[in-house]
């Protein structure tokens, strides 16, 4: 055995270590990101891409990586934090990708097309067609438009963050775990804000009709109009709301830890 090969050998424990670390935190940010930790993706398709990830990242992270502890429940420790850091930066990348299927939700309600009493056997009583058809047309949008590319490069650029093996801390990650639900929601409403203000209207205009007839059967006659009205503003607002919920995505990936 020539000497290079004695020192590659002597520092396979140590690329190992660098391995699972770069591992925990990459895979478990992979089951979550958008585009590639979608339910419809197979498991084995999104493993694969984290360990491809892993290899890419390696060479250039391994400087960075700690030395490998002699305590057996440090290590373990210190594969802990990889897996929750990596776990709630897929997460916040994640709750700006389910502010366009919650706005379908709530778009689906305004236009007459949900109901408690109606419950769907397919999507279930608590989901509605709209919400599922955003749910599916967010990660489209985010691969297509190459969105993608941002949540990968905070992964690579969180360990000027938080260096590997550190856990997260407490204060700064309940601050942007608040902050980030909470433009979640905003985000939700500002897209659904049109048939917001279209149902306040139609439903104050359904109440006056009601007085002012109130022989009327005014449900056989408001249900098909709330329907087709609010296809109709769908269909007028559609490629404007897409166009809002991307430039907000863009903004949120951008605001990620590591960018």
């Amino acid at each position: 055995m020539t000497g290079e090969d004695a020192q590659l050998v002597a520092k396979l424990p140590e690329w190992a270590f660098a391995f699972v670390l770069l591992l925990c935190r990459t895979g478990a940010a992979c089951m979550l990101i958008p585009g590639f930790g979608e339910a419809e993706v197979p498991a084995t398709l999104r493993a694969g891409f984290a360990l491809l990830l892993v290899l890419l990242l390696l060479p250039g992270l391994q400087a960075q990586m700690p030395v490998a502890p002699d305590s057996v429940w440090r290590d373990l420790g210190m594969v802990g934090a990889e897996l929750a850091s990596g776990l709630f930066l897929g997460w916040l990348a994640r709750l700006a990708l389910l502010a366009l299927p919650l706005a379908g939700q709530f778009i689906a309600v305004l236009a007459g097309q949900s109901s408690v009493l109606q419950p769907d056997g397919m999507l279930g009583s608590q989901g509605t067609a709209l919400g599922r058809l955003l749910a599916l047309a967010a990660p489209v949008l985010v691969l297509a438009t190459g969105l993608h590319a941002l949540p990968l490069a905070a992964i690579a650029g969180s360990y000027r963050v938080l260096p590997a093996g550190h856990w997260l801390p407490a204060a700064d990650s309940a601050s942007m775990v608040v902050t980030a639900v909470a433009e979640m929601f905003a985000l939700a409403l500002r897209l659904a804000a049109p048939f917001v203000l279209a149902g306040i209207v139609w439903h104050m205009a359904l109440a006056a009709v009601s007085r002012l007839v109130p022989q009327v059967q005014l449900f056989f006659i408001a249900a098909p109009a709330q329907l087709l009205g609010g296809l109709l503003l769908l269909g007028l607002l559609g490629a404007a709301l897409l166009k809002v919920w991307t430039d907000a995505a863009s903004g949120a990936f951008a605001a990620l830890p590591g960018q």
